[in-house]
């Protein structure tokens, strides 16, 4: 916790909701104060990608945010014509362009301390623009490996 702000323990036990129970599909924290990460927006179980993002950006182009999304996809593992339905859990931190200096390095400095509180979320990225936190890109970072890809020598 290099930039001494805590998270405060509403986000852990939102954590344990979506990922144990399954109550909610994102949550969506903020730096309260310059002091504390704390929750912003809870989405409900039904809800959509594109809501999620939208509420991570809703704040505006000069905010940062965290969000941490229960994200569903279907996967067809190499070499098999059945498909199955996976869910990972990832956190992602919100830093567009066009904030300013010191909220970019506030959040990118606290964002260590979020991801040491939430234990067992599978990945974390970093996004500055709408194209990095695309449902595709996501997809893709998350899906494992192929072997199928061309690679010419």
């Amino acid at each position: 916790m290099a930039s001494g702000v805590t998270v405060a323990d509403a986000c852990k036990k939102v954590y344990e909701e979506i990922k144990k129970d399954k109550k909610h599909r994102y949550v969506v924290f903020h730096i309260k104060d310059e002091k504390q990460i704390d929750i912003e927006v809870i989405g409900e179980r039904n809800s959509t990608y594109d809501l999620f993002l939208e509420d991570l950006q809703k704040a505006g182009p000069q905010e940062c945010r965290y969000g941490l999304f229960d994200f569903e996809y279907t996967h067809q593992c190499q070499g098999t014509s059945e498909s199955s339905k996976k869910q990972k859990l990832f956190l992602l931190c919100w830093c567009p362009d066009t904030a300013k200096v010191k909220k970019k390095m506030v959040y990118s400095s606290s964002y260590d301390a979020l991801k040491k509180s939430l234990v067992g979320v599978h990945k974390a990225f970093q996004a500055t623009d709408h194209s990095e936190a695309s449902q595709e890109v996501i997809e893709e970072k998350l899906s494992p490996p192929t072997d199928s890809k061309n690679i010419s020598t």
